[in-house]
């Protein structure tokens, strides 16, 4: 039996509450620490309004890169347990204010699109507080039948929603 091979992925990060700039230096440290992964690069981090309801507290934001040995579905798996141990709660809201949101960007350049999971992550090419901080660690990176991450970050706007480095 061989062993599963090493595969990237990209996560993308975001916080608006309970201190989110810890949050998202937490959860990074939770990725560092997961079982058949290595986090290869992480970005800087960027605040971010809200994209959805305007009433809530801006965003951190930052994307990591992985190389696992893991699916994307039991990635996936990983990827929520680690938001739902840093208090994220699920309500329905979308859009709406959260501990921890961790998407799962992009795996092994594949596109998947069922029940549990879609990769590359809907709605990539329009939001800058994904491809600002994605540009940081891999902007060659090509999504498939999409451009590259570098080209997709020069087309998107820096002011809706409002986005800026912080560290």
């Amino acid at each position: 039996m061989t062993a599963p091979h090493w595969r990237p992925a990209y996560v993308g990060i975001g916080s608006n509450l309970d201190s989110p700039a810890k949050q998202v230096a937490q959860a990074v440290e939770s990725l560092r620490a997961l079982p058949d992964c290595v986090l290869v690069s992480e970005s800087g981090l960027y605040r971010s309004s809200p994209m959805g309801p305007s009433d809530q507290p801006d965003f951190i934001n930052a994307v990591v890169a992985l190389v696992t040995r893991n699916s994307a579905h039991g990635l996936l798996r990983q990827l929520q347990e680690i938001e739902q141990t840093q208090g994220r709660v699920r309500d329905g809201e979308r859009w709406g204010p959260r501990t921890l949101d961790l998407d799962l960007l992009a795996y092994a350049g594949l596109m998947i699109d069922d029940e549990d999971l879609t990769v590359p992550h809907p709605g990539i090419a329009e939001r800058n507080f994904v491809l600002l901080p994605w540009r940081e660690i891999t902007p060659n990176y090509r999504l498939p039948q999409q451009a590259d991450i570098a080209a997709m970050a020069n087309r998107v706007s820096l002011s809706e929603p409002r986005i800026e480095r912080i560290d």
